[in-house]
């Protein structure tokens, strides 16, 4: 037999690695196209149950044992991976709503999901609604036969007002609406979203998981986890319709952080925690916002279902008399700080907002211009350091 083309070698080559090797990082496996056995094999049934393998945009040895994980960390049965929190939002209102529904969504809902309501989903026949995530009775008297799904969000975007979870989720379940909860926040560690009180928990949960269960800042990715099949199917109906899909690289650098996933968090809290509680004392300041201090809106209700964390986001209200060009030049001198959007990664942000843009309901703020914080994994004094003098130069 004539010697075949090195192309043609190099495709066809005969070798596989031998059976036997085992390692706790998980092996990588990249492709588009699975091989099938033969033909009988290639037309023989195979359901996207993250058991199967079909084409690699519905799943690879990679990402179903990264699934699997994530679906473990939120106490779920059933877990879809998407590219970002965004595509997990944007799953989880077109798959689960229908023209002529409502979706209900917290005021201080994530920006990015307030823009799909307001935007995408009139297009698809889809109403919404704002409610205030701290007035569980007003919020119930919103709910109507036409309100399919309410969004929920602990703590809420940029103010962190914490919401009352309990109530809400009562009037849901008194009414048959589903809930889904942007759980990116909790992370799986806060508390247990299928689980938060007992008896009491949410029909969906999703995480963007560029936030905590990477880690690195340098991955874009989303989970939604449900423990219904029924549910799990109709979005994974959808997922399928979306082409959704990841590259393995990625997921394996999801699985690579998931074990210091609970370390982190607990280092950023702390940090966070004693950082907001130093700007309480501030003269600069006219209110800090962090779900574990007292006179932050929604506090008692962080009290009675997350104490065991709250993440490693504070924001603070600057007095009336900073304007916007004082208080941008106060995080443009801060030396530690980036300027830049997301969260939970190494490096610690800073960013301003104007919230008179990303609210729609009366404000329960004190006020004044907004800075959120992200604290990464500097050290508090060290930090702390660069706020005073940043501060100090707001004075100036």
């Amino acid at each position: 037999m004539s010697k075949r083309a090195i192309s043609t070698e190099q495709i066809h080559h005969p070798y596989r690695a031998p059976e036997g090797w085992d390692a706790h990082p998980v092996g990588v496996f990249k492709a588009s196209t699975v091989l099938f056995k033969n033909t009988a094999d290639l037309h023989q049934y195979r359901p996207r149950d993250g058991k199967s393998y079909r084409y690699g945009l519905h799943g690879t040895p990679t990402s179903y044992t990264l699934a699997a994980r994530i679906a473990t960390l939120e106490s779920a049965e059933h877990c879809l991976l998407v590219p970002s929190g965004l595509a997990a939002v944007t799953l989880v209102s077109l798959g689960l709503l229908r023209p002529g529904d409502e979706v209900l969504v917290p005021d201080n809902v994530y920006g990015q999901n307030r823009y799909l309501s307001e935007s995408l989903l009139p297009q698809f026949g889809i109403h919404y609604r704002f409610y205030d995530p701290l007035d569980a009775a007003g919020f119930e008297a919103m709910l109507s036969e036409k309100t399919k799904l309410v969004w929920l969000e602990a703590a809420g975007s940029i103010t962190l007002e914490f919401p009352d979870l309990l109530g809400l989720m009562a009037a849901c379940k008194k009414h048959g609406v589903l809930t889904a909860l942007d759980n990116t926040w909790g992370s799986g560690v806060a508390f247990n979203p299928f689980e938060i009180a007992p008896g009491v928990g949410v029909d969906v949960s999703m995480q963007a998981l560029t936030k905590y269960a990477s880690g690195g800042a340098d991955v874009l990715m989303g989970s939604v986890c449900t423990r219904d099949l029924a549910l799990h199917e109709r979005l994974n109906h959808m997922h399928e319709h979306l082409g959704y899909g990841l590259g393995q690289n990625d997921v394996e650098l999801v699985l690579r952080a998931l074990p210091t996933l609970e370390l982190r968090y607990r280092a950023q809290d702390a940090s966070t925690r004693a950082l907001a509680e130093w700007m309480l004392s501030r003269p600069e300041v006219a209110q800090v916002l962090h779900p574990a201090l007292p006179d932050s809106p929604g506090h008692a209700y962080w009290q009675q279902t997350s104490s065991a964390g709250a993440a490693c986001l504070f924001s603070v209200i600057f007095k009336p008399e900073y304007s916007a060009v004082q208080v941008d030049a106060f995080v443009d001198a801060l030396s530690l700080f980036g300027i830049g959007y997301s969260w939970a990664g190494p490096m610690s942000l800073a960013v301003p907002y104007d919230m008179s843009r990303s609210r729609s309901l009366p404000s329960r703020l004190a006020p004044g211009r907004v800075v959120r914080f992200a604290i990464g994994l500097e050290a508090a004094a060290d930090l702390q350091a660069d706020l005073a003098q940043a501060l100090a130069a707001l004075a100036g």
